[in-house]
């Protein structure tokens, strides 16, 4: 297999363009930065490049509004049934939908969806949830105020995704790699609260 391809290098540019004003919450960081990890994670796991850009391009349709059909033209239906099925519906009818309820939908949904959106979804969690305890131990718990929700119901989150993941995967190293992020995670919580 070569190194270069051109199809997930139209993935990135995709990416990083429709990323391109974002930022990490609470932080400058550019959003860029997690697709990519989230990507380079599924690559040194061995997953396929359908996963691998599936990684990529994640949150574009979600946070940025690119048409599911434009992902579909461009990269296959794979990979944009991959990404449908990671990407949340935050408003209905103009109104924003809850976090809990847009969160136990996802759940529910990784329980029935592919394997390889499985593996996107535990590469994007264990991104996230070792940037949140990176985060929480520069900011200290007022690091809580950039997000939707605080500490316990952010762990359920995380502790969910992971049961989840482990059922659907079984023993591959990703796995036990989420299931450290998060206990890092719940480290970096229980030092936030006892300072």
């Amino acid at each position: 297999m070569a190194g270069y391809s051109r199809r997930y290098d139209k993935a990135l540019t995709l990416a990083a363009f429709a990323h391109r004003v974002q930022k990490r919450k609470g932080s400058d960081i550019p959003y860029i930065v997690h697709p990519v990890h989230v990507s380079v994670i599924l690559l040194r796991h061995g997953f396929s490049e359908d996963i691998a850009i599936a990684g990529l391009l994640h949150d574009v349709v979600e946070d940025q509004d690119v048409p599911l059909d434009d992902i579909e033209a461009e990269f296959g239906a794979t990979v944009a049934e991959m990404v449908a099925a990671l990407s949340e519906k935050k408003r209905e009818g103009g109104i924003e939908r809850r976090w809990e309820i847009r969160k136990r939908e996802k759940l529910e949904q990784l329980q029935t969806t592919s394997l390889g959106t499985v593996a996107v979804k535990a590469a994007d969690s264990l991104h996230n949830a070792r940037s949140l305890a990176s985060d929480l131990r520069r900011q200290g718990p007022s690091f809580w105020a950039n997000l939707a929700r605080g500490p316990e119901l952010t762990l359920w989150y995380y502790r969910s995704i992971a049961t989840i993941v482990r059922q659907r995967l079984g023993a591959h190293p990703l796995v036990d790699e989420l299931d450290e992020a998060v206990q890092d995670l719940e480290q970096a919580v229980t030092t936030a609260e006892e300072a």
